[in-house]
C-alpha cells in the first residue's frame, strides 16, 4: 500500500488541470478551456466558480445562463459529493501552503508558536466584506486580489505578478500563521465549508484502534475537525474539513479512513 497515496492523486489531479488549462491557451487544446472562474469542459459543460458569481450578482451585473448553469452544476457536486474537496484537490494555493506548513514542520515552527494569534472565522466575515464591497461598489471585489486568480492565472498565462502572491502566500504560512491562508482567511474556503456541510464524503475515525499519537492533528490543516480522536467513534461532519486525506495517509492505526456519510442516527456533535 502506498502511503502518501492520495497526496500523490491530489498532486496529480491538480497539476493536470493546470497543465490542461495551459494547453488549451498554448496549444488550444479544448478539452478543459478557460480559468477556474469559469470554464468549460469538451466545448459543452460549463464550470464557474459559485463565490464569483455571487459576487457578480451582489455587484448587481447581469449573469449569463451559462456561467450561472456553471455555478449550479459546481455547488451541487460539492454540496452532495466534495464537500471542501476544492481546497485540497483543486486549487493550486494549496501547493504552496501545504509546502509552507511541511516547512514549518520540520522547522520546528509550531512548537513555537503554540497559541494561533487568530481565529478562523475571519474567513466568514470577510466573505462578508466583500460581499458588501461587491454590493457598495458594484464589483467582484475579492477577484481583484484573489491570490488564486493570481497564481492560477499566471500558470496558465505567465506568472507576472503571480509570483508576488506565491511568495507571500509562501512566507506568511511559514513564519506569521500555521495555515494562515486556506485556514484562516481565504472566503472561498469559507465559502465551500458552508456549500459542503452536508456533503457525502466523510472521514471516519475509530476510537478502538486509536493510540493518541496526534500526528492527525499535527498535519491536518483544519485540526478542529478532529474534535473526537482519542474520545469517540464517529464521523468528520464538519463543513471546514478539506477532505485532503492527510489524517489518513499519517495514522499508522488505521484509525481514521473515508466513509459515506452516515444518514441514520448520525452524530452531530461539532465544535
Amino acid at each position: 500500500m502506498i502511503k502518501n497515496k492520495y497526496l500523490i492523486l491530489r498532486r496529480v489531479t491538480q497539476i493536470s488541470l493546470m497543465f490542461l488549462y495551459f494547453g488549451a491557451n498554448a496549444w488550444g487544446w479544448s478539452f478543459i478551456t478557460g480559468n477556474l472562474s469559469s470554464s468549460l469542459i469538451m466545448g459543452t459543460i460549463p464550470m464557474s466558480d459559485p463565490y464569483a458569481v455571487l459576487q457578480m450578482f451582489a455587484a448587481g451585473a447581469i449573469i449569463a445562463s451559462n456561467v450561472l448553469l456553471g455555478a449550479v452544476i459546481a455547488v451541487l457536486f460539492y454540496a452532495i459529493v466534495g464537500g471542501r474537496a476544492f481546497c485540497s484537490w483543486v486549487c493550486p494555493v494549496n501547493i504552496i501552503t501545504d509546502s509552507a506548513n511541511y516547512l514549518r514542520r520540520k522547522l520546528g515552527f509550531n512548537q513555537v508558536q503554540k497559541r494561533q494569534p487568530a481565529t478562523r472565522s475571519m474567513r466568514y466575515w470577510v466573505i462578508m466584506i466583500s460581499l458588501i464591497i461587491s454590493v457598495g461598489f458594484g464589483v467582484t471585489a475579492f477577484e481583484f486580489i484573489s491570490p488564486i486568480s493570481m497564481v492560477h492565472r499566471g500558470l496558465v498565462f505567465g506568472m507576472g505578478f503571480g509570483w508576488a502572491a506565491v511568495v507571500v502566500l509562501f512566507l506568511f504560512d511559514l513564519f506569521v500563521l500555521k495555515n494562515g491562508w486556506c485556514g484562516h482567511i481565504c472566503p472561498l474556503g469559507g465559502f465551500y465549508s458552508i456549500v459542503g456541510k452536508y456533503s457525502l464524503i466523510r472521514v471516519k475515525h475509530q476510537e478502538e484502534k486509536c493510540t493518541l499519537c496526534m500526528k492527525c492533528k499535527e498535519v491536518c490543516p483544519e485540526n478542529q475537525v478532529l474534535f473526537m480522536v482519542g474520545k469517540s467513534t464517529e464521523q468528520v461532519l464538519s463543513g471546514e474539513c478539506t477532505n485532503c486525506a492527510r489524517c489518513i495517509e499519517v495514522c499508522d492505526d488505521d484509525a481514521l479512513n473515508f466513509s459515506i456519510r452516515e444518514l441514520a442516527n448520525q452524530k452531530t456533535k461539532e465544535k
